[in-house]
């Protein structure tokens, strides 16, 4: 068995593994390192921030948080605001004197006159055509167009008066547009000047159209003139230009209304081209010659426009036994 006493390493015989040992590492001196003195002091860890809120002080009310809109705008950033809306195209062409005596020659609306039953029964033509148009959020519900299905049933004399009861609408311009390029009467009736119209802004892009729309002297009232008349007046009725044109006098015009006076259905095709172009069309047919297969032809024709109305002229009668124009000073 291996002897397991103790080793006496001082008593070892000189040259031993024990002396040898001592004498390369001297493990007499062997312990643990001394401590320098002069080691930094470590500063005091700080002291735990109190994470719990301040109590509010006793009887003084707090204040609620502000509105959202009050933090955005005293943030760095801001919510910038909706643009302002774009202004309506000034109409600006030469100003117009309408010739009163021709307005009474002609049969139509005096504005100055007293109410008459004329009057009042295109004040309810109007009425339908306005209720329409601001129910409409298309702008295209304010361009009119009135036609016939033939010549002599009343269409100019119809487009005129109703232009001159929608312009008496407070704070509406309303701008007859004479489209009747075979027979352009609008000007001949109210007695002004003839001169650049429609046709000449169609066929030069150059031309703006608020340049050729004239006021008048009746307040509300603009022209617009049916111009020079060329062997290529349906081409550029359809044409892009057209939509240009209309969209320049109605866009962020609220209030303008813009009334077409064609040629009649059946004899040209302007009227059928324009109804593209329109949100509304007011039919004219005479109650003593205009016939059925007529009206239904002129109503295919004008089919482009979802909203065709039927105006009836020259009728002797009302089926409601309404009648304007009779009631009085002194009559109840």
């Amino acid at each position: 068995m291996t002897e397991q006493s103790k080793i006496d390493r001082h008593n070892a015989k000189p040259g031993s593994l024990f002396e040898r040992a001592d004498a390369a590492f001297g493990l007499e001196k062997m312990g643990g390192a001394s401590v320098p003195r002069n080691l930094p002091v470590a500063p005091k860890p700080a002291a735990r921030a109190n994470t719990a809120p301040a109590p509010a002080p006793a009887n003084v009310p707090t204040s609620p948080p502000a509105p959202a809109e009050h933090v955005a705008q005293s943030a760095d950033t801001q919510i910038p605001n909706d643009p302002a809306p774009k202004p309506a195209v000034e109409l600006r062409g030469q100003r117009l004197e309408i010739d009163r005596d021709l307005l009474h020659k002609a049969g139509l609306i005096v504005p100055e006159d007293p109410v008459t039953g004329l009057l009042e029964e295109f004040r309810i033509v109007k009425r339908e055509l306005l209720a329409d148009a601001r129910a409409s959020s298309d702008a295209s519900a304010r361009r009119i167009l009135v036609c016939s299905p033939h010549p002599g049933e009343g269409k100019t004399y119809c487009a005129s008066n109703l232009a001159i009861a929608l312009a008496a609408e407070r704070d509406v311009e309303v701008v007859l547009v004479d489209a009747d390029l075979l027979n352009p009467s609008v000007a001949r009736r109210l007695g002004i000047e003839a001169g650049e119209g429609f046709m000449d802004a169609l066929s030069d892009a150059r031309i703006k159209p608020e340049d050729i729309v004239s006021p008048t002297d009746i307040d509300g009232l603009f022209i617009m003139q049916a111009g020079t008349s060329t062997s290529r007046d349906s081409e550029n009725l359809t044409s892009a230009r057209t939509g240009e044109v209309l969209d320049r006098l109605t866009r962020n015009a609220p209030n303008r209304f813009v009334i077409f006076d064609t040629p009649p259905a059946l004899a040209a095709s302007p009227a059928a081209e324009l109804a593209a172009h329109v949100g509304q069309a007011l039919l004219v047919v005479r109650a003593d010659q205009t016939g059925r297969a007529a009206l239904d032809d002129a109503r295919q024709l004008l089919s482009a426009c979802p909203d065709i109305k039927l105006l009836l002229n020259a009728a002797q009668f009302s089926p409601s036994g309404r009648r304007f124009g009779d009631y009085g000073e002194g009559e109840e």
